[in-house]
């Protein structure tokens, strides 16, 4: 998960909103997925994912994702 690199050790993590579109059928010698975080803040982070599928010669976008993460602090007791 691309945006968990930003928070501290030890934090947590819960998914605030997740959209994924996908695009084409996932076929081929093997799947790619690529994570970014398009803007990583304080609280909320935002994180792209972008999924190929490839064989030799060709490679197909088969999805799309946008997420956004909130980082939650260890409470202390």
């Amino acid at each position: 998960m691309t945006g968990f690199t930003l928070f501290p050790e030890d934090s947590s993590v819960l998914t605030v909103e997740f959209k994924l579109n996908l695009l084409n059928p996932a076929q081929g010698d093997f799947v790619e997925a690529v994570g970014r975080v398009v803007k990583g803040g304080r609280t909320l982070t935002v994180c792209q994912l972008d999924v190929f599928s490839s064989t030799v010669g060709k490679r197909l976008q088969v999805a799309v994702g946008q997420q956004t993460l909130i980082c939650v602090q260890k409470r202390e007791r």
